[in-house]
């Protein structure tokens, strides 16, 4: 079956093509199923369009994008453009899009209809820099593609629907609790899982056997604990605001700021809103970048102290969270890195993982070092052999997760 995959943002979309069939829910490919891939980045002005066909070959494009609806459609239209050696469009069988949330109702893939597009546009409130885009991003592949091609939504919420009661729940009133739908979520489900399945099938570690951390750093940051394939619990809460430091996110914080911000400086909802979610994380600490590359390099050359703050911030909340889910999972076999920052910065890894001979966490410094252009589902060992607690870099693969899990969804709507 061929299936496009679309993962539409606010400043960037991913899209990529598959050909895949029941076989590999089961693990059997015999293939990378990948047949395109393509990124579009800095929607909002000179965009950026980069495709890579399964045979490697690279194609750049440029345009003047101004949001991610014009983004959607300019990847119909290359899609589309029979001048290009791809001609995928007339196969397209079926379209998979990642939304965030999910909220109570959906904690599996489930195929689109109007009642389902409605109910996740709903949810907008409780993931307003996500849902939106993610809506309208079907939206206008439906109408491009028409009704005969089943689409279905893959939601980041998902994985952590395994979540025991009493992890997901925070300690306010139960009943005005559940009135209001106020409870820990979870998001970069879809990242997790993919870090997950990349593990076991590197290793061939049954997962039923298995506890592993995952650590999902990029712009946004979070962990998962996992015990026998399933998410027990995870940094983010109610939205992807809690947990670790991220780019442009504060992570956690006492709740009481919100309240002394509002109170003590006359700041608005969407102003507190736009600091702790904007202009917070590691922009807001160095005051420099969000881009954990550029703050490496400027401590390292400019020996800048509040580049440098950032950072270590940034690793000392991993530690704390590396401590606190070794106890919920008495145990783990594995680090798993992905992500922007945990696929490509070894120095980052180091960081986290120093010190941490307590746990039975020795990295080995060599395979650290070479660990860095993984090709997406690939994984590495960076940790010594004797390591009690291993570490592992594994590049996250959210297309192909997405694929899957459209395939699954369908043969089991059409059964």
């Amino acid at each position: 079956m061929k299936i496009l995959v679309v993962n539409n943002g606010s400043s960037s979309l991913k899209f990529s093509l598959h050909d895949l069939d029941g076989s590999a829910l089961n693990g059997e490919r015999t293939k990378d199923p990948m047949l395109l891939h393509g990124t579009i980045v800095g929607i909002g002005g000179e965009t950026q369009c980069l495709l890579i066909d399964d045979q490697g070959e690279t194609r750049n494009f440029s345009r003047e994008i101004s949001d991610s609806r014009a983004a959607i459609q300019w990847m119909c239209e290359m899609l589309q453009d029979q001048e290009q050696p791809y001609g995928f469009w007339e196969n397209i069988e079926a379209v998979g899009h990642r939304v965030v949330h999910g909220g109570e109702a959906f904690t599996q893939a489930i195929r689109i209809n109007d009642d389902v597009l409605n109910q996740i546009e709903r949810l907008t409130d409780l993931a307003p820099l996500h849902n939106p885009f993610g809506v309208e991003g079907i939206r206008i592949v439906q109408q491009a593609l028409g009704e005969a091609i089943p689409m279905v939504a893959v939601f980041d919420t998902g994985f952590h629907a395994t979540l025991p009661e009493y992890a997901r729940t925070y300690a306010l009133p139960l009943d005005f609790a559940q009135k209001t739908g106020i409870r820990r979520y979870g998001f970069h489900g879809i990242a997790h899982a993919s870090l997950v399945n990349g593990y076991s099938r590197f290793t061939g570690q049954s997962l039923e056997q298995t506890r592993l951390l995952t650590l999902q750093l990029g712009n946004g940051c979070s962990m998962a604990a996992i015990a026998q394939g399933q998410s027990v619990e995870t940094s983010m809460g109610f939205t992807p605001l809690e947990g670790l430091v991220m780019g442009t996110r504060s992570g956690n914080v006492d709740p009481a700021v919100v309240c002394f911000l509002m109170k003590h400086h006359s700041m608005s909802v969407v102003e507190v809103e736009r600091l702790m979610n904007e202009q917070s994380g590691l922009l807001g600490i160095s005051g420099r970048s969000s881009n954990m590359q550029v703050l490496l390099q400027i401590a390292r050359e400019e020996q800048d102290k509040r580049a440098q703050l950032a950072i270590d911030i940034f690793c000392y909340r991993i530690q704390q969270y590396i401590g606190a889910y070794l106890a919920v999972l008495h145990g783990a076999y594995a680090l798993v890195f992905g992500g922007g920052i945990g696929e490509k910065s070894p120095e980052i890894r180091a960081k986290v993982c120093a010190g941490m001979e307590w746990c039975g966490l020795e990295l080995d410094d060599a395979r650290n070092e070479y660990a860095i252009n993984l090709r997406p589902g690939d994984a590495a060992k960076i940790s010594k052999d004797d390591s009690l607690l291993a570490a592992y870099v594994v590049a996250t693969d959210e297309e192909t997760l997405i694929a899957e899990e459209t395939i699954r969804c369908l043969e089991q709507s059409n059964a």
